[in-house]
């Protein structure tokens, strides 16, 4: 029986949910595509920084399978970034035990607290009067 754990991570209106399972062939999908699909390389490279973070915690048996929607591609892999790192401090604590949790935890706060932590900033929504949420239009005196 395979061990699995679901997590979501937000950033703006993108939503990614992850499901990770173990034990595992070492899978990582994303969307449905495998991990050596994704392009452009940077961003697969940000998108993926908690494995890397945690490459010497013996992870290789497990599979990651990724969907996201919604906004931007600079939002969607921030929000990959924070379901991934949830799930697997999740799936450490459930399945390998509470050592193990605690530093992969402090490893991921120490680099980057929102890998683990929402962001709740949103776009304040525009107003009348002006271009933006704030701005208002010029005006004339003469």
């Amino acid at each position: 029986m395979k061990n699995t754990v679901q997590v979501f991570g937000r950033k703006k209106n993108s939503i990614a949910l992850a499901v990770i399972s173990g034990p595992g062939n070492g899978l990582i999908r994303l969307n449905g595509v495998p991990l050596d699909l994704i392009q452009p390389e940077l961003l697969k490279i940000k998108a993926f920084e908690p494995l890397l973070l945690c490459k010497e915690k013996n992870l290789e048996d497990i599979d990651i399978r990724i969907r996201v929607h919604g906004g931007g591609k600079i939002a969607q892999i921030y929000a990959i970034r924070q379901a991934m790192s949830r799930g697997l401090v999740l799936y450490l604590e459930k399945y390998m035990g509470e050592s193990y949790k605690t530093d992969i935890k402090t490893i991921f706060s120490n680099y980057d607290r929102t890998l683990l932590v929402t962001d709740c900033r949103k776009i304040e929504p525009k107003k009348s009067g002006g271009r933006g949420a704030r701005s208002r239009y010029q005006k004339s005196y003469r």
